[in-house]
């Protein structure tokens, strides 16, 4: 059992998206070094103060590749210890080389945790645990206090590996969200497909019985009554055409974002621009909902109208459930030059959210922001200036 633990353990990837080099790491390089040079000053007892001063500057500097080379800047920092031991039991000091600013190699142990594949982690902690069995054996410290500092130097380790967990199920459940959400535009795609094939079907079944009845006709003579019989057909045939146009384009906007979709469905459209009447009525009645289409806007194609309607819906969602002290929700649908769709949803509710939290989507927003990307466009969302949420998406007219 243990066994294959350790197994599964030693074959761990690596956790993808680990920065390089941020801000907050130049800030502890400069923390770091700003104390070992302070210590070093103050401190009247340091053993070898240029080697413990060159060593914890060594042990500062290796935080800047802490993420990119943990395994390595781990066995650098820790074999470094094992040495200066060494050299302390040879030379027999009466107190250990290095500063107490070197205590800044336990953030790459966290980061070993955080970041590092299987096979860093199992080899850096076998190398921290090394240096900390050799430095308690030398120091002849008692079994209570080499419980405590093991106990000091675990704790980075948990919250390097109980990060990696949490961030790991989000980033899960982020993918399941997009899945949900892909599966939502293949049911939109069976139902449009559906109704529209249908719509098609029904027409050229029109035609064929006028185009017998034309060909049935008591009086061939009868100009009048084949100009009306050819008019319907034509009239017929370009519905079929415009059906069939529709359905393409749907069949275009859809299925480039898909790579499955086989679910089962009815043969109903998708919600879209023209249900947003109802949509915008607040059960609660606690908001008042200011509604505004532009007349350009009502006619979409099916993908792209599916879509406004879902992001008017999840930001009313959010506007009733987390914003403080709203009292209007205004939503604005319009078309924008060259050939876009413009949707902005505004609350006045107060600056901080609680629900939505500064600066984080849920996971609702993350889907809208999925789907949006799928038909060649862009969502945000965030506090306005002062007060209030904005939720503003731009689409493609024609998706495809």
């Amino acid at each position: 059992m243990f066994q294959d633990d350790l197994r599964r353990l030693w074959i761990e990837p690596r956790v993808s998206g680990a920065p390089v080099r941020v801000w907050r790491d130049w800030a502890l390089l400069a923390a770091g070094l700003a104390g070992a040079g302070l210590e070093t000053a103050l401190r009247g007892d340091v053993v070898w103060w240029p080697v413990s001063l060159l060593v914890t500057a060594m042990l500062c500097l290796a935080t800047l590749w802490r993420r990119t080379r943990p395994l390595a800047m781990v066995t650098l920092a820790f074999g470094t210890g094992i040495v200066l031991t060494v050299i302390d039991t040879v030379t027999g000091h009466a107190r250990p080389l290095g500063l107490y600013t070197g205590m800044i190699v336990l953030i790459l142990v966290y980061t070993l945790t955080r970041w590092g594949s299987g096979r860093d982690i199992v080899l850096g902690l076998a190398v921290t645990l090394v240096s900390f069995g050799l430095s308690t054996a030398v120091d002849d410290i008692t079994a209570a206090d080499a419980i405590g500092s093991l106990v000091f130097l675990a704790l980075p380790a948990i919250a390097g590996v109980s990060v990696r967990l949490w961030a790991t199920s989000k980033g899960r459940e982020l993918e399941r969200m997009r899945s949900r959400e892909r599966e939502a535009l293949a049911r939109e795609l069976h139902d449009t497909v559906a109704h529209h094939v249908a719509a098609m079907v029904v027409r050229a079944q029109a035609g064929r019985v006028i185009a017998a009845a034309n060909a049935t006709a008591d009086d061939p003579r009868d100009e009048q009554g084949a100009g009306e019989l050819r008019a319907a057909m034509k009239e017929t045939l370009e519905g079929v055409e415009e059906e069939g146009a529709r359905t393409l384009e749907a069949m275009r906007a859809m299925v480039q974002a898909l790579r499955d979709g086989d679910t089962g469905a009815e043969m109903t459209p998708p919600a879209g621009v023209a249900d947003l009447q109802r949509l915008a009525r607040d059960p609660a009645g606690r908001l008042a909902i200011d509604l505004w289409i532009d007349a350009s806007a009502e006619r979409l194609p099916v993908a792209v109208d599916a879509a406004v309607y879902r992001i008017v819906q999840e930001s009313l969602t959010n506007a009733v459930r987390h914003a403080v002290d709203a009292t209007t929700v205004e939503i604005r649908v319009a078309s924008t030059p060259p050939d876009r769709v413009r949707v902005t949803v505004r609350d006045d509710g107060a600056a901080v959210r609680r629900g939505r939290g500064r600066g984080r989507d849920g996971y609702g927003l993350t889907g809208l922001r999925e789907r949006a990307s799928l038909l060649g466009g862009s969502l945000s969302a965030g506090p306005c200036p002062g007060h209030g949420w904005l939720v503003e998406a731009e689409l493609p007219r024609r998706s495809g």
